[in-house]
């Protein structure tokens, strides 16, 4: 996945079923992965990952939803989200 997209992977999390989808160019990529396996868009979150800083960060276009009061590209679940891509990714 790194040698696309250099330093980091952009995946998208699924926290209710506790799955992810990374080695997209986009997070919207990844999110319409998990989408085409049965994960609803409201569980799908964007994240970027940097397994050798080991750093998450929560800003993805697929995180604006202001049906649910996020207008901004971070996650407002981001802790919950950050436990999932860690327990899933190893880090």
């Amino acid at each position: 996945m790194l040698h696309d997209l250099g330093a980091y992977i952009k995946p998208a999390v699924d926290i209710r079923r506790g799955i992810l989808a990374g080695g997209g160019a986009l997070h919207a990529d990844c999110e319409s992965a998990l989408l085409q396996d049965g994960s609803q868009q409201e569980d799908v979150w964007g994240a970027d990952w940097n397994p050798t800083a080991q750093q998450v960060t929560y800003e993805s276009l697929i995180n604006i939803r202001p049906r649910r009061n996020n207008r901004s590209l971070e996650s407002k679940i981001r802790l919950y989200a950050s436990r999932s891509l860690k327990s899933l990714s190893g880090y």
